[in-house]
């Protein structure tokens, strides 16, 4: 089994490169609790490049617009309906904020206007490692960041009867966002649901 990539899709527009410690955390936590192997070093990948189609997985995030280059939405397009994984995390946890509007927007006009909707709190996602009841809180929601909302839902596009899209405007890249070492203070370890979601992204390919 070829070790596991963190690979970030850096995009043209907006702010790509958010939650730098990120990666690292959900790699340790896929050591931690799974045999899963790992490359330690995340690989950051062009949205333009051919390299965004050897890895299963992908993380975009930002905090400003999204507005993908004619060759950046046709890989994007590409990359998920071959197969690929994306997960992609509103930094704003704000419905109404730019990334969150422009994104969807990039969606639609990519996928279609109905592609991207909102999944059942008992999607297999939420079982695929640990077991949640729908999406875990994040803290920024109940401090009331963003839009002062706490999220009940995640959203997504769907190929083929799984996942190619997951879409948070929960901003679980800031939640997880800290030094692996600190985990040890947490009365429970928030970054289980990001163990659940490489897990899917994995074996469901």
């Amino acid at each position: 089994m070829r070790p596991f990539v963190f690979t970030r899709i850096q995009y043209a527009s907006g702010d790509w490169d958010t939650d730098q410690r990120m990666p690292s955390n959900l790699l340790n936590s896929l050591v931690e609790y799974t045999t899963i192997p790992v490359d330690e070093k995340e690989k950051i990948v062009q949205l333009t490049s051919v390299e965004l189609f050897r890895s299963p997985f992908c993380y975009l995030s930002g905090h400003k617009l999204v507005e993908f280059s004619v060759q950046e939405r046709t890989h994007f397009k590409k990359y998920v309906e071959n197969g690929g994984f994306v997960f992609v995390d509103d930094c704003n946890h704000d419905i109404d904020g730019l990334f969150a509007k422009s994104f969807e927007q990039e969606m639609a006009r990519t996928f279609g206007a109905q592609a991207l909707q909102k999944i059942p709190n008992d999607h297999p996602i939420y079982h695929s490692f640990f077991h949640f009841e729908g999406p875990p809180t994040t803290s920024f929601e109940l401090n009331g960041w963003g839009d002062d909302l706490v999220h009940d839902y995640l959203k997504a596009i769907q190929i083929n009867g799984r996942i190619g899209v997951l879409y948070s405007n929960k901003d679980y890249g800031c939640e997880w966002d800290y030094d692996f070492r600190n985990k040890r203070w947490l009365a429970e370890d928030n970054t289980k649901f990001g163990v659940n979601i490489i897990n899917y992204a994995l074996t469901t390919v």
